[in-house]
């Protein structure tokens, strides 16, 4: 007998080298709405309590396992994009898996896109903003020709022969992705086209050329020539655009299709290779005298796109939020079930230390969202419309600069599950950073903090008034709020100061949102962190008076079969 076959015979069970114990499982089947205190209170609070059984209704489809798949979905088979069809015509056709549609029909016939110009009244804004901030946990690349339909209203609306044709289709709750002129179609999507490789955020230094077809100005017909670098959602039927003409920089639409059914002059030269925002396809575009229409006064086309701009910035404050909040859940979920060196992550004081960190930077950036929400449903009172002048900017770099080191920190909490691909953290991880860029980087937001402050003195007593609601309750609240008034005098230097300025901005009016609406553990931990102690830290570093645990019962959602 050979050596082999002197081997001994192993027991069938000695070939299972484990049995697996301590594991995690998925966040899924809970309701992103009811189990979210922070944002429950704040629809409240902020005027839109009529809208809850809808957002329950809303946060229960959103948490369901099928319904994050569609997220995982839309990313895991990103956008493919041909020039030509089979027998060589020029189509510039993106193609988008079935998931990301579905995301796309669920916003638009829930409102994301439109709800508060169909239906406005009080807590409008708060509603969609609430409905947004949980459809984008699950996905956020789609969010981008969401925000853009919804921005581009008030930009058509400069404009009220194009507005009658166009705005009846953006803000209709139907879906329709067909590559086909938008006189065949009940609802249609907006995209933006601004900007040019040479500029970048200095639209002013755009080189695209409008040349009139007949008679010039408002509502006429030109053909525009020019090289646009980001055109994001390629696929949307319309564009807003600027674009030079004799009377300088001008805003104009765009649409994919002339007229007469043939395809407009755009080309889509190239597909972005983005490191996040996969599911939504950015693209680089040549304009070869494509046609479009002239939207408001000619050469106002930057101020005609201000208030557009502002609502795609607001986005970003409530994408950002979202991203915050589902790496949060995520880190929160994972270490209340995952056990080390005995016991249970959630219950470590380190550990608890860093979780509540991070949760109350979640309920912050939540918070202030909200805030400037209702100030966007009260805009014909002049304190709110200073507000969302003012802290529009402010929010939007404060929490979406704010928004990656959180991401990285919930994905160290769950350790290296959390960097597979096969988890939900590295998509939040890379669009973590998208936010702070689009749509205005850090420092031009800070710009526009200083332009606004200078433009509009009133903005600076806007904040203060609304800070001062807070006053008396925090000594410290009170000597950050007296520093930066002084501060905000001095005209010294101020375009060097700017960030600190802002970041201070930030930091006081956070802080006087969460000592009058949130529970006084959150209020206090938040001040005793962010207000009392000096010099920035690192997630983890709270203060030994704050009460961890109660932040965590706040915080943790639970799925169905917890």
């Amino acid at each position: 007998m050979n050596a082999r076959n002197e081997l001994p015979k192993l027991d069938t069970f000695l070939a299972e080298t484990h049995e697996p114990v301590n594991l995690s499982r998925e966040l899924c089947d809970y309701n992103m709405f009811s189990q979210d205190a922070a944002l429950v209170q704040a629809v409240e609070r902020e005027g839109a309590a009529w809208a809850r059984q809808e957002l329950d209704d809303f946060g229960r489809m959103t948490g369901s396992a099928e319904y994050l798949e569609l997220g995982r979905l839309a990313n895991r088979f990103t956008p493919e994009f041909d020039t030509h069809d089979r027998f060589g015509n020029r189509i510039d056709l993106v193609s988008f898996h079935p998931a990301y549609h579905q995301l796309m029909k669920t916003a638009i016939e829930r409102g994301l896109h439109a709800s508060p110009w169909t239906q406005p009244g009080p807590g409008a804004h708060v509603a969609r903003a609430a409905r947004n901030y949980l459809h984008t946990q699950v996905e956020a690349g789609h969010g981008c020709p969401i925000t853009m339909s919804f921005a581009a209203v008030p930009a058509l609306r400069l404009q009220p022969d194009l507005a009658s044709l166009w705005v009846p289709k953006v803000t209709a709750r139907v879906y329709d992705p067909r590559n086909v002129p938008s006189e065949q179609k009940q609802g249609v999507t907006i995209g933006m086209a601004m900007t040019e490789k040479q500029g970048g955020s200095d639209v002013r230094s755009n080189s695209t050329r409008a040349y009139p077809l007949g008679s010039t100005g408002p509502g006429q017909a030109y053909e525009l020539v020019g090289h646009k670098y980001f055109v994001s959602a390629p696929m949307c039927d319309a564009f807003l655009v600027l674009a030079n003409t004799s009377g300088g920089l001008s805003c104009f639409l765009l649409p994919r299709w002339r007229p007469d059914g043939s395809k407009n002059a755009l080309q889509i030269l190239r597909l972005k290779r983005k490191m996040g925002n996969a599911s939504n396809a950015s693209c680089e575009t040549e304009l070869r005298g494509a046609l479009a229409w002239m939207v408001g006064q000619e050469g106002r086309g930057v101020r005609n796109i201000i208030e557009m701009v502002a609502m795609t910035r607001f986005d970003c404050m409530v994408g950002s939020s979202a991203g915050m909040r589902m790496a949060v859940s995520q880190a929160l979920h994972h270490c209340s079930i995952r056990s080390a060196f005995g016991r249970v992550l959630n219950q470590q004081p380190l550990m608890q230390n860093v979780l509540a960190d991070l949760a109350l930077e979640s309920e912050a950036a939540l918070t202030l969202t909200m805030r400037v929400a209702r100030a966007m449903d009260n805009r014909a009172m002049e304190q709110e419309d200073l507000l969302v002048r003012l802290v529009t900017a402010v929010g939007k770099y404060w929490i979406c600069k704010r928004t990656p080191t959180h991401a990285y920190e919930a994905m160290e909490c769950i350790g290296g599950s959390g960097v597979m691909e096969d988890s939900m953290m590295p998509r939040l991880y890379r669009e973590a950073p998208v936010n702070a860029i689009w749509e205005g980087s850090g420092n031009v937001q800070c710009l526009d903090v200083l332009r606004a402050i200078a433009k509009t003195p009133a903005v600076v007593d806007a904040f203060f008034t609304e800070v001062a609601q807070a006053r008396g309750a925090h000594r410290a609240l009170d000597q950050l709020s007296a520093d930066l008034a002084k501060d905000l005098k001095d005209p010294g230097e101020a375009e060097y100061r700017a960030r600190d300025l802002v970041d201070r901005m930030a930091l006081t009016l956070q802080a006087s949102l969460l000592v009058r609406h949130a529970p006084s553990f959150i209020g206090d931990a938040f001040i005793q962190s962010r207000l009392e102690q000096p010099g920035q830290r690192n997630y983890g570093a709270l203060p030994r008076r704050v009460d961890c645990a109660a932040i965590l019962a706040r915080a943790t959602p639970q799925c169905a079969d917890a």
